[in-house]
């Protein structure tokens, strides 16, 4: 809700600069906008517009990745007095940092310190700013781990970022941002990585602290549904500008700019493919359809993957000798197959294991048992040998997180090639214009090529990531959450296109995904997984349009709408308990038993000691 008090936060003319090889590239220009207590302003636009490096420069964080304040005004309410953060001295903005200022960053795994444990980073801050002991800041620590949704809260103080999922580390992250209940909430993307259940709780978590505290919010998001059920005013971004400003009902109703009016075009919305049986193409306004996917059937025709009763169980360490003491039961008892050229896709909260499921079909986690046969090819009895020189032409992953899975220190037109060197795949025209063609598929422009990770924002990364999965013209590609940190209009290009790929190569998808409407448009077939098991399984309109488990109708309720007039948040939102994975040594889960309630339609009986109903 916008109040008529002194802003919190007033940006004026703000203007950033980064050093580049061929002189300074600017990142932000002429950017002016207000945050009034009390009040959420979402900014939206595309990856590379400007939106994170304006936060950034808030906190004045952009100086530690290369970027320069060479322009403009931040002033910041601290005390009474208006500061201008752009001239505060380093001093200063450590006391802010974390107390008056506090930010959810984009990605996780680049933000948690990877050598210390969650309670220590989580800690630090709270004896730092608010003079805690040790004991009271664990307590804090555990109280915010629970509001943010993470089972056994305990054992997770003792872990380290690594032995987290993607999800869960974004939901430390949201804890430790909300530690000091700062009065400025910037968060940059904070639910890119969770499912839309657990979206949906924080969503309420941060709407609820901002009613109670008075808590101003600067949420950075692509996701213009939950633009819709947060914002009190929207800002639009293109090329490192402001292009639109205003009131979310307006901006929804009746926007100005193409820009804007590009982006509301490009927003999936669950529901809109009832009754249609094959995926369709994103509608993108000025632009040709793409090509439709091939249609479905009831049974998968000729199966490319065939995935049997398989189960991946991580060992437990503990003790003064670090003994195996229990197993964390990842993936129990799944199986699933892909037809050739069809996309099946995982849906589940983060944790479920459906990340865990895609890296044991590469055996890039060793499975536990079952059977895994890609183009009838038995995955498990390959020597690791064979398993890089024949197995891995044919499987290419697209990971959850760009930057982690890109090196820091190779040209992204060296790593692009580097699978088309290994493999020794021919090109035609060399190696340089395959990469090229591919960056070009992507929609990254070539000048690209010659730079570094670090250079580029988190959409931008994702797409080198999927050009470089494309290189070797793979079977099947494992795609965990691609299209998670890339904003609508680019999500909608990226989605095209691997429709496109799919009808002209006969390429086959494992989809991971938490996005709904994303799924709804471009699966042939949904799984939907919870706590290690497949809960039900079908093809897209078996799924969306008669759900059958409780966990199914859960997942379908909680989709952000994407319109402000139907706000969805729910002030007292009953939070749903998450059961524990982690299971003693002599554990015998039970099978996986299935009722058939169409062709192809299976949902799990009972609850297998799920806990889900």
């Amino acid at each position: 809700m916008a109040t008529d008090q002194t802003p919190l936060v007033s940006i004026d003319k703000l203007r950033v600069e980064f050093r580049g090889e061929d002189g300074p590239i600017v990142g932000v220009e002429d950017v002016s906008f207000t945050i009034a207590p009390g009040e959420t302003v979402c900014v939206v636009g595309e990856s590379g517009s400007g939106k994170s490096v304006t936060s950034l420069s808030l906190m004045r964080l952009v100086e530690f990745g290369g970027g320069k304040i060479t322009g403009g005004r931040l002033s910041f309410s601290l005390n009474g007095k208006q500061i201008d953060l752009a001239q505060t001295g380093s001093e200063t903005m450590q006391a802010i940092r974390g107390d008056e200022i506090g930010m959810i960053f984009q990605e996780p795994m680049t933000s948690l310190n990877p050598v210390f444990t969650v309670e220590r980073q989580m800690t630090d801050g709270l004896r730092v700013h608010r003079g805690m002991s040790r004991s009271q800041a664990r307590e804090r620590a555990l109280e915010l781990l629970r509001q943010v949704r993470i089972p056994e809260p305990e054992r997770r103080l003792g872990q380290y970022p690594h032995e987290l999922s993607g999800g869960m580390r974004q939901r430390v992250m949201i804890a430790m941002a909300m530690a000091c209940e700062p009065r400025l909430l910037i968060a940059d993307e904070p639910t890119t990585a969770l499912d839309v259940t657990i979206q949906a709780e924080i969503l309420a978590l941060i709407d609820r602290l901002k009613r109670d505290t008075g808590m101003a919010v600067l949420f950075i998001t692509h996701d213009m549904a939950v633009v819709a059920q947060m914002a009190d005013r929207v800002v639009v971004m293109y090329r490192g500008r402001l292009v639109e400003e205003g009131p979310v009902e307006r901006i929804f109703a009746a926007p100005q700019e193409a820009y804007t009016r590009k982006l509301l075009a490009a927003v999936p919305r669950l529901g809109e493919m009832r009754g249609k049986p094959a995926p369709e193409p994103m509608r993108l306004v000025g632009e040709e359809p793409a090509r439709a996917a091939p249609p479905p059937a009831d049974a998968v025709p000729d199966p490319l993957l065939q995935v049997s009763n398989l189960t991946t169980r991580y060992p437990v360490k503990g003790g003064l000798f670090r003994r195996t003491v229990a197993n964390v039961h990842a993936v129990e008892d799944v199986s699933f197959e892909i037809g050739r050229g069809q996309t099946l896709a995982l849906v589940g909260e983060s944790g479920c294991g459906k990340s865990s499921c895609g890296r044991s079909i590469l055996r890039l986690s060793e499975p536990t048992s079952g059977e895994i046969l890609l183009d009838r090819t038995d995955i498990r009895a390959l020597s690791a040998r064979d398993l890089r020189r024949r197995a891995w032409r044919d499987m290419q992953m697209v990971f959850q997180d760009p930057f982690a899975s890109l090196n820091p220190y190779m040209r992204l037109r060296d790593q692009v090639a580097e699978p088309i060197r290994n493999y020794r795949i021919e090109t035609g025209g060399g190696v340089e214009d395959r990469v090229a063609d591919l960056f070009d598929r992507v929609e990254l422009p070539r000048a690209f090529m010659s730079r570094f990770p670090h250079e580029l924002s988190g959409g931008q990364r994702q797409r080198v990531a999927i050009a470089r999965a494309l290189a070797v013209n793979p079977k099947l590609i494992i795609a965990d959450e691609a299209v998670s940190a890339l904003d609508v209009s680019v999500q909608a290009q990226v989605l095209n296109l691997m429709m496109e790929l799919q009808a002209e190569l006969g390429v086959s998808y494992l989809f991971i995904s938490h996005d709904m409407a994303v799924v709804e448009r471009v699966a042939h077939r949904v799984g939907v997984m919870y706590l290690g098991r497949l809960v039900e399984i079908g093809t897209r309109q078996q799924v969306f349009e008669n759900p059958q488990h409780s966990y199914t109708k859960s997942l379908l309720s909680a989709v952000p709408v994407a319109d402000p007039t139907q706000r969805t948040i729910r002030e007292d939102l009953k939070f749903r308990p998450i059961p524990s994975p982690v299971f003693p040594l002599d554990h015998t889960p039970a099978p996986s038993v299935y009722d058939a309630i169409a062709p192809g339609h299976r949902v799990l009986r009972g609850d297998a000691g799920l806990g889900a109903d």
